[in-house]
């Protein structure tokens, strides 16, 4: 290395981690002008993940999240779906339909894919000049730093199957503890591809049985057919940082716990995190006040309602159902999350019933092949 490429070098800004919040950190830094190093442990971006579909939420803020990518120098040219409509079940097997006049969220494809969200921003991270290093199993870091290593712990966690199939495009949502207890079991195909899936936030041993029921009961409720299934696992990880640094260095993304508490539907919080984070290096000013005006809101609003999800059980699901189907969904679900009076008066009891319920030490990390395990992975994976 010549002395020039060493003092370029030492003026890199590394961001540890190549998930959504650490490209989008990335792009936006590199098309600032900075010299920024991306370091990942894995040989490629997206390794959880096998093109299954995710939403990218568009309930939680007036801005449509694609117009807060392009503002954020994102060009949303990966492969998506605008969903408005949807079909929910709750634990008595009743239909509720819902409906908004712009999209609840947009399906996406997750994994190293042509199309998929993880596959495009890098593309993206590449083409504004950031450098990419796969392969990288940081232990150290010297200078700035960002870290973006995705999720420390599980608190949620999704198994499911990847799939072809010859059903309609449609979206479908449960809700009822035989199929996800305290969470969701969900069905989304579109054009030719399926997504079928459990997201659990408690009982995870159990992930294979509740997978099966899940899967006999959308066979049963709406003929879904598998082919090619291919099963896949991932989990999420939810806290409420303090100022979301480690050794002075901005943390982002779910390595900062930033995910919604009740659903799990994080990437908006994650990219979001990643430019906040870009854009105090490049503007100045403490990365810490600006999250906390931004998101931590939103972080409170989703402990709320993950712990009156947890204790009001199918008649308040039921409730809910009733209501989001009766309403404009996109509208009903934007006041759900927006910081109430009735939000703040309830956070400081959420908060401390948030914990127990969210821990899950169900695995003895013995020849395991739990979806939430991490088995000695480093302090600094990426």
């Amino acid at each position: 290395m010549s002395s020039l490429e060493a003092a370029a070098e030492a003026d890199a800004i590394t961001i540890v981690g190549a998930g959504p919040a650490g490209l989008a950190c990335a792009i936006a830094l590199a098309r600032g002008g900075r010299h920024v190093i991306v370091r990942k442990w894995r040989s490629t971006v997206g390794h959880r993940f096998h093109g299954d579909f995710q939403g990218l939420e568009n309930w939680s803020d007036e801005r449509d999240v694609l117009s807060e990518l392009c503002d954020n120098g994102i060009e949303p040219n990966f492969v998506y779906e605008s969903v408005c409509r949807g079909t929910a079940f709750d634990s008595k097997g009743r239909r509720y339909e819902f409906r908004s006049a712009r999209p609840l969220y947009y399906l996406v494809r997750r994994g190293n894919l042509d199309g998929a969200l993880d596959r495009v921003l890098l593309e993206q991270a590449i083409a504004a000049g950031a450098e990419i290093r796969f392969d990288d199993h940081v232990k150290e870091i010297d200078g700035p730093a960002i870290l973006a290593g995705g999720p420390r712990v599980a608190d949620a966690i999704a198994v499911g199957h990847v799939f072809e199939t010859d059903i309609a495009d449609g979206d479908w949502l449960a809700l009822d503890n035989r199929l996800a207890p305290l969470g969701y079991a969900y069905l989304l195909v579109h054009s030719g591809r399926g997504t079928v899936a459990t997201c659990m936030f408690t009982d995870f041993k159990n992930q294979d049985l509740y997978l099966q029921q899940t899967v006999v009961f959308f066979q049963k409720t709406v003929h879904m057919a598998m082919r090619n299934a291919r099963r896949f696992g991932g989990y999420a990880n939810f806290r409420l940082p303090g100022k979301a640094s480690q050794g002075n260095h901005p943390v982002i993304g779910e390595h900062a716990g930033f995910q919604d508490a009740l659903a799990g539907f994080g990437m908006r919080y994650a990219l979001r995190s990643g430019f906040l984070a870009a854009q105090s290096v490049i503007e100045g000013g403490d990365y810490t006040v600006r999250w906390q005006r931004q998101l931590l809101p939103l972080l409170r609003v989703g402990i709320v309602n993950r712990f009156l999800f947890n204790i009001v059980g199918d008649t308040g699901w039921q409730f809910a159902l009733r209501k989001i189907s009766r309403g404009d969904a996109g509208t009903v679900l934007g006041k759900f999350y927006w910081p109430s009076f009735w939000n703040k008066f309830l956070f400081p009891v959420a908060a401390l019933y948030f914990r127990s319920p969210m821990r899950v030490r169900s695995c003895d990390h013995s020849d395991c092949h739990c979806v939430w395990c991490e088995c000695g992975e480093p302090s600094f994976t990426g």
